[in-house]
């Protein structure tokens, strides 16, 4: 449904039908799992399952083709009415999320997450989305997994826009995504919570860091640093006091004297907009997929680039089952849940994504995953 019924491009759109080394046998995804087209088949799924929650994303083009309200997609509306409206008549709650990596192309023409007027654009999308659909809807994801978005689109570039700027611009994006949550929230706070009474959160990717040597007073510390960059530095101007960590903010500083900057590539927030950021989350939503190794790494060259800056280097153990990126580590996520109780004042905390990637072919008879949910099931109930 990439192009159907009035939608505009994303950049992964763009991106894909670009072609090339980075996209896997120049797959474009217009098709994918077709659920614009089957909706009816996944509903089904739904209730056979026996689901009390569904989650899906909506697609800002989809809406607004341009990316701005002056121009809205009744026919976008319409299919979203339907799936909402179909969850609740069957007894499903659904929990939307706002944005999932698909920047309409037309916001990216002008600068994208790297431009701060991106944040009054992703706010007029918010509001509209809380007015049309928020009479239903009562459990909103602004952002997933900023943390990882920034990085892979502009730090890697392997990720639409897809042109990698080292050490550099990943920060500048995180801090409007920061920025962009917690507009939204306040918006919703002031114009919609008191009638609508919904909540309104972002999801924050989180492996769990374990210290490759035990014993390793250096190796401990590189795991608060890693902790600190992945999860602590969404969640903490969120949820704690509207500022980055002390421990990101003092290396970023650091390694950027070091290479000759007047001043520290990380962007820093006004006194003002730690005010506004503070406390922009109604409750704490975490998506844990695997656990890393980490070892203390000096950067004595004083390398450019993020990874450097945390001063760590990253490894599965190898005697973890994995498949590509993910290691099944099912203790990582009762440690990660312990730390978020612990650092965040014990919140309410959704797991929004977890799950155990698979090769083709696989069986129906899954013994695996079935394995995998066990094992999983068993760590939070500890």
């Amino acid at each position: 449904g990439w192009d159907a019924d009035g939608k505009g491009p994303c950049v992964w759109d763009t991106f894909t039908h670009q072609g090339g080394e980075r996209v896997f046998k120049n797959q474009t995804g217009d098709v994918a799992c077709g659920s614009y087209t089957l909706w009816e088949e996944d509903l089904k799924c739904i209730k056979q399952l026996g689901l009390t929650h569904y989650r899906f994303s909506l697609s800002w083009s989809r809406l607004l083709p341009d990316g701005t309200t002056g121009f809205i997609n009744q026919k976008g509306i319409d299919y979203y009415n339907k799936i909402i409206d179909d969850l609740l008549t069957n007894g499903v709650t659904p929990i939307v999320t706002l944005y999932h990596f698909d920047l309409p192309q037309a916001l990216e023409d002008q600068g994208g997450w790297l431009s701060e007027a991106i944040i009054e654009s992703f706010d007029k999308y918010a509001r509209f989305c809380f007015s049309t659909f928020g009479d239903r809807v009562k459990q909103w994801i602004t952002i997933n997994e900023p943390n990882i978005f920034a990085v892979m689109a502009y730090e890697f570039g392997v990720f639409p826009p897809g042109v990698p700027h080292v050490g550099t611009k990943a920060y500048q994006a995180a801090h409007n995504l920061i920025k962009a949550h917690a507009r939204s929230w306040h918006s919703y706070d002031s114009l919609f919570r008191k009638e609508q009474k919904g909540m309104v959160s972002l999801s924050v990717f989180a492996g769990w860091a374990e210290p490759a040597d035990p014993s390793s007073v250096s190796d401990q510390e590189a795991v608060k640093r890693a902790m600190a960059f992945q999860l602590d530095f969404f969640a903490k101007p969120i949820f704690i006091d509207g500022d980055y960590p002390e421990v990101v903010k003092s290396q970023v500083a650091l390694m950027s004297k070091k290479q000759g900057y007047s001043s520290s590539r990380l962007p820093e927030f006004t006194e003002e907009e730690k005010r506004m950021i503070k406390g922009t989350a109604d409750f704490f939503a975490v998506q844990y997929y695997t656990t890393r190794l980490v070892k203390n790494q000096e950067n004595k060259k004083g390398e450019l680039g993020l990874l450097q800056d945390v001063e760590v280097e990253v490894f599965p153990d190898p005697s973890w089952r994995s498949l590509n990126w993910v290691c099944v580590v099912p203790w990582g996520i009762r440690k990660l849940l312990k730390y978020i109780k612990d650092t965040y004042n014990n919140p309410v905390i959704y797991i929004t994504e977890n799950g155990f990637p698979q090769g083709d072919p696989t069986s129906f008879d899954d013994t695996q995953r079935w394995e995998y949910f066990r094992q999983t099931f068993q760590e939070l109930f500890k």
